[in-house]
Parts: structure tokens; C-alpha cells; sequence
């Protein structure tokens, strides 16, 4: 076997210094390799560097015998596929946003399309081919194989998460690289397309596993969980604490797996972390909504013949739906089914929920309330939020907690010492205990999502909005957000909105079903578990 990739006595650095001091790491062929690791433990920074995509390399570090090397027979013919990645799409459409200068208000950016045919060019902003191509990307095998047909004129920023993850590596696909990076590609992904993803890496990896040569790109993966792990994985490198804590086969890796693992050890730390979360809610009381507990069923949302879509696009159709206090719902549905359309309608973040007959907290909105009347008893994590708390800027751990009081993104006031004191416990429970200055831009995006998830629960809002918010998560990272969810749900102050494809995230207190059905009439079904 060849070596296809070769690190040796390397640091990973980027404009501010070393992130991990020593590297040494070879990928052969017929090798099919799996980067894992814990949040911030420098899975991502390795991935980063690898890629040519953001700011980190990797340097060769001076040694005696200055044996030093990196080495790629890729070059720059590298892309990455990532909910980073996604992240910073996103944020650049609507940093770019132009909706206030063109006819009708609605400036829906680039199209699918349009990103498609970028790919196939040099300097795509200036290139006249992109729009000839452009008319023509259907012709790639690629596009059907990522399931995007349906969604290449629409624009980017309009994607649901999946949709636009899956864009990107139909780009990837058509532009020829030879090795892509796909970092936890089946995060947000509905279960048509995981097993369309779960086969194409298989027969990728089978192909290169089989000849030294091939015509399909090389695959390296990257993942946050071992539980979703594809069967053609050979070989397994692992960082914890910004070092290579593991390298070697599949079969030594699942071993020591086996070894460390007990799920009386499991059931302990989830005992303790309860317990913590426990004393962190009652300590922290004052700065809490003071929701009244209740045995009755009041209504907290009400829709009653919901019509939502774009032209002849409908996304939501003559939908009657009641939410009552303490009855915890799951939100289900295919990628693009509406189910974040659904959940920006209770947050404010859709402007279609004034042209339709929506209450929320008894009041039908716009009847006068501000957005602050109703954010104020919402706890939210989704996709846009994050993305939006990106491009606030520097802001440190601290105030991200501090601001879930306030409901803002960001923190524009001089914070209590009772809200730092606060902050800094609920930093502490989430593993963050010292980190308080660090800027959240600084966090691998499993470390921000955590953040947020604990920003929502600290106000013990009456609503909390969970849009798949284990993205991106380490498996004890996520373990402690489904734990904050089963406290919270046994609870009778907050009630539980909540979106994923993964069942395994799906906990006891969710007992309501609203499944969106986009191809049939209705266009959902209410159930009970």
C-alpha cells in the first residue's frame, strides 16, 4: 500500500499560535478512515487544517534530525462537507442580504443552482459560464444521488439543514475533488437520506478498499458519536485535549471502547449530572420566569387553519394545532417538510405568522404584543439562532449565558453580579467551569451549541424551542442535553417543542406527535406515543 497522505513531527497553527503542538498520522490505500474525538478536543482544527478551508495548517515542527513532514498526494483538491461549513453559507447569504434595494422586498440570494455551477468554474463572481452552466447541472449524476432536484431554485438561505448540507456535497461531487472531508454528515439528515449518504460513503470506501486506484474521490470521515459508524471504516484516529489520543485499527479501537464502557459508570454520571442540574435550577430561581404550575390544560399556541409558502410552493396547509401547557411534543418530518417553518411561526421569525390565525400566550399575533413579550417566555435553539449568534462578533461564554435571561443575541447591557454568578454555575454544569472569557467564536460548533442549549434553559422559559439540538454534539455532551431535557419535562413550568430524526433522542416526556407529510393531503398527522 502507497501512503496517500503522510504527517510527521507536524503542528496544527492558525494566526493566533499552535492549536496542537504534534502530529504524526499516515493514510494509505485501502484505507477508509474515521477522525473522532470529544468537542474541542481538536477533531475539528485536524479536519480544518486537511482541507485548506479555514485558517489552520499544518507546520512542520524543527526536530535534531529535521525529519519533519506533510505530505498530500491531494493537494488543494480538497473540500469539506460540514454543519461549519453550512454554518458559514448561510451566514454569508445574509450577510449579503439585499432585500431592502430590490423590487418586492425579497432578495432570495443564491440559488442551488447558482452555487452548483460555481464549483465548475474559476472566479465564479466574475465568470459569464455560471449562468449557462447553471441551466444545466441537472445532468450530473451527483444531483440526483444527493436527492436536490426539487430544491435547486431555491435559494440558499431558505434550505432547511439537511437540504443545504446535501447541496454542498453535490458541489463537492461535481467539481471533481479528490478527497472530500464529510464531517457528521448524518447530523439533521431525515433517514431517506442518511441511508443514501450511509451507502454512497460504503460503496466509495469499498471501491478504494478493493484496487489502489479509482475514479471516485477519496472519503475521510469525520464523526462525534461511534454509534452511526459505517461498516467500511478500517481505521480510527481520535483526539482528546489537542492530542492524538488514539490511532490504529477499527477492531483495537472497538476494544478499548468495550473496555472503558459501563453502563452502571453511564447511569452514575447521569445520576450526578441531575443532581447538579437540580441545585443549579434552585440556586438560580431568582432570575427565572416565575411560571405558575398547573394540573389544567391552558392553551400556549393555537393554530387554526395555517396556510404557509412561497409562490406556488406550499409548505404548510390548513394546519390545526393546539399546544397546551405541559404536553411536550415532537416535531417530525422529512428534510424541507416545514418543520423549522413551523417552529419560526411561534418564534416570530416568519413574517406569514401575521396573514394567518395563530395566538400565542392567548394573544392572536400582531392584536399589539412585541416580539420581546413573547421571546421572553421562549427558550430557543435551532439552526438560525446559531447562525445568528456567529455574527454578533466577539462575545465570551459568560454573556451568551447571561443574555438567555435577557433575550437577546448578544449582550448590550452591564450584566448583575446575581447574573454573573448565575452564568458561571450554569457554565460550570455544562463543562465549561473557567472558560468564562473565552469568545464564543473561538468554540468548535459542538462546543457553541452546547452553549446555546444551555442558554434557553436558564430562564425557565414556558416554551422551549429545540430545532435538532444535538447537532454537532460529543456523545457526553450529548447525553447532558437529553438529561436537561428529561429534568425540564418532568417539571410542570416549561413545555417542550422539539425536532429530530434521530429516535434516540426522543425522550419519555414526549408522549405528542405532529408528523408534517408534504406529498400528502393533509399535509400532517397528529398522533400520540
Amino acid at each position: 500500500m502507497s501512503s496517500l497522505i503522510t504527517i510527521k513531527n507536524c503542528r496544527i497553527e492558525n494566526s493566533k499560535g499552535t492549536i496542537i503542538p504534534n502530529i504524526n498520522w499516515e493514510m494509505k490505500t485501502r484505507e477508509a478512515w474515521l477522525v473522532i474525538g470529544p468537542n474541542g478536543g481538536g477533531k475539528a482544527d485536524f479536519m480544518n487544517a486537511l482541507s485548506h478551508y479555514a485558517s489552520e495548517k499544518f507546520v512542520p515542527n524543527q526536530t535534531p534530525l529535521n525529519d519533519a513532514l506533510f505530505s498530500s498526494v491531494f493537494g488543494d483538491s480538497v473540500d469539506i462537507v460540514s454543519l461549519e461549513r453550512a454554518a458559514k453559507l448561510i451566514q454569508e447569504e445574509r450577510e449579503n442580504d439585499e432585500s431592502e434595494y430590490v423590487e418586492g422586498g425579497v432578495d432570495i440570494g443564491r440559488t442551488g443552482r447558482i452555487f452548483l455551477a460555481e464549483a465548475l468554474v474559476e472566479n465564479p463572481k466574475k465568470n459569464p459560464k455560471v449562468l449557462e452552466l447553471a441551466a444545466s447541472v441537472e445532468k450530473y449524476h451527483a444531483i440526483k444521488l444527493c436527492g436536490i432536484e426539487k430544491i435547486l431554485d431555491r435559494g440558499l438561505k431558505y434550505m432547511s439543514t439537511g437540504e443545504i448540507r446535501r447541496t454542498l456535497l453535490a458541489r463537492s461531487l461535481i467539481s471533481s475533488k479528490k478527497l472530500i472531508i464529510l464531517s457528521d454528515p448524518f447530523a439533521g439528515l431525515d433517514i431517506q437520506s442518511r441511508t443514501i449518504l450511509l451507502d454512497f460513503f460504503n460503496n466509495i470506501a469499498k471501491s478504494h478498499l478493493s484496487k489502489n486506484d479509482s475514479n471516485m474521490p477519496s472519503i475521510i470521515l469525520a464523526m462525534e458519536r461511534w454509534h452511526e459508524i459505517p461498516d467500511a471504516i478500517t481505521h480510527v484516529l481520535e483526539l482528546k485535549d489537542k492530542k492524538i489520543s488514539f490511532c490504529g485499527t477499527r477492531k483495537e479501537y472497538e476494544k478499548n471502547l468495550s473496555a472503558n464502557y459501563s453502563e452502571e459508570k453511564k447511569q452514575e454520571e447521569k445520576e450526578s449530572f441531575t443532581s447538579s442540574l437540580n441545585q443549579t435550577f434552585k440556586e438560580t430561581q431568582v432570575l427565572q420566569n416565575q411560571n405558575t404550575e398547573t394540573t389544567s390544560k391552558v392553551p400556549l399556541v393555537e393554530m387554526h387553519n395555517v396556510n404557509v409558502g412561497w409562490g406556488d410552493h406550499k409548505v404548510l396547509r390548513d394546519l390545526n394545532w393546539t399546544l397546551y401547557q405541559g404536553e411536550h411534543w415532537l416535531i417530525q418530518g422529512p428534510n424541507g417538510s416545514g418543520k423549522t417553518t413551523f417552529l419560526e411561526l411561534i418564534t416570530g421569525n416568519n413574517m406569514q405568522v401575521f396573514s394567518n390565525d395563530i395566538k400565542i400566550f392567548g394573544n392572536r399575533r400582531g392584536s399589539g404584543e412585541t416580539i420581546w413579550d413573547i421571546k421572553k417566555q421562549l427558550g430557543i435553539v435551532s439552526y438560525r439562532l446559531h447562525v445568528e449568534y456567529r455574527m454578533v462578533g466577539v462575545t465570551s461564554l459568560q454573556n451568551v449565558i447571561i443574555s438567555g435571561f435577557k433575550d437577546s443575541i448578544g449582550l448590550y447591557e452591564t450584566p448583575t453580579d446575581v447574573e454573573i454568578g448565575a452564568a458561571k454555575q450554569w457554565l460550570k454544569l455544562g463543562g465549561f467551569e473557567g472558560r468564562e472569557n473565552e469568545s464564543f467564536g473561538n468554540l468548535s460548533y459542538g462546543e457553541q451549541r452546547a452553549l446555546l442549549i444551555l442558554r434557553s434553559a436558564v430562564k425557565s422559559p414556558k416554551i422551549m424551542i429545540l430545532d435538532e439540538p444535538c447537532h454537532g454534539l460529543d456523545e457526553n455532551q450529548r447525553d447532558k442535553v437529553l438529561n436537561i431535557m428529561e429534568t425540564v419535562g418532568k417539571g410542570n413550568t416549561t413545555t417542550i417543542l422539539h425536532v429530530t430524526h434521530d429516535p434516540s433522542e426522543i425522550i419519555e416526556c414526549e408522549k405528542h406527535v405532529l408528523q408534517l407529510v408534504p406529498d400528502q393531503d393533509p399535509m400532517y398527522i397528529i398522533k400520540t406515543l
